[in-house]
This record gives structure tokens, sequence and C-alpha cells, in this order.
């Protein structure tokens, strides 16, 4: 497997994110959702590796790009494997992280960062295959 983001169709892409938490002032467990609007998509952030980068720290350095969250990393959470949008495989690899500054400003790749309670987040996600990773978080922490 390449580590390398320019894989060929038979190579896996590798990806990594994160799930940021917090607790609200009531106690209820946040996460972060990002929406990227050349997909029209929620998700949870994460993005491919770069040549030369260990899945955790493209997981870190993603979220930081995607939220402009500078986090902690905590536990790996979990695999998620499918096709991308050129039907390559691809494996994404998830961390729990805790927030330790920044704060988010709009791109063109994510125009909104919204934070929602962890049991409302999985119908704002697009894409099924996210949830396990949310179901992960709340087993992790």
């Amino acid at each position: 497997m390449s580590g390398n983001p320019l894989a060929t169709e038979t190579e896996v892409v590798q990806a990594a994110g994160g799930v940021i938490w917090r607790r609200s002032p009531t106690g209820e467990l946040e996460v972060p959702l990002v929406h990227r609007p050349r997909y029209d998509d929620w998700t949870v952030p994460k993005g491919k590796l770069e040549p030369h980068e260990g899945h955790a720290e493209a997981a870190l350095r993603e979220v930081e790009e995607e939220t402009g969250l500078r986090c902690t990393l905590g536990p790996e959470l979990a695999s998620i494997s499918y096709r991308d949008r050129k039907g390559r495989p691809k494996q994404v690899r998830y961390w729990a992280m805790k927030p330790a500054g920044g704060s988010f400003t709009p791109t063109e790749e994510v125009d909104e960062v919204r934070w929602v309670g962890v049991d409302s987040a999985p119908s704002l996600l697009s894409y099924e295959r996210d949830r396990p990773v949310l179901a992960a978080l709340e087993r992790a922490i």
C-alpha cells in the first residue's frame, strides 16, 4: 500500500482524519462536522496522506487544515474502507482528538464547521460510512 495521494487504480489511497470532541456546559458530547461545498456534503475531517507522511501526522494536519483547530492526538478509533469518487479503493484511519487552540476560517475546501451533539450528528452526516467512526469515539472516551 502506498501513502502517495497520486496512487494508481490498483493501490489503496491512504487517508487519515480525526474526531474532535468536547463536552457542552450540560455535559453532552459534541463533535464538529465539516461542510465541503465542492461535494455539498457533511463529514468528519479527513484527507489524503502526503508523501512520506504517517497516518497520525496526516490526521492532525488535515483536521487543522479543515477546522482551523490545533489538536492533541488521542486513541485511534477506527478505520473505514470504501471506493472514492474516482472508483479507487480508499482506507481512512481516524483518531480521537481534543482541541488545543485555533479557530475556523472558511475556505474553498470547507465553508462551515458545525459542532453538534454526537447523538444528533448521524442525521447530519452525508455518508453512512462515517457513523461507525462516531460510535467508536463514544466507546473510546
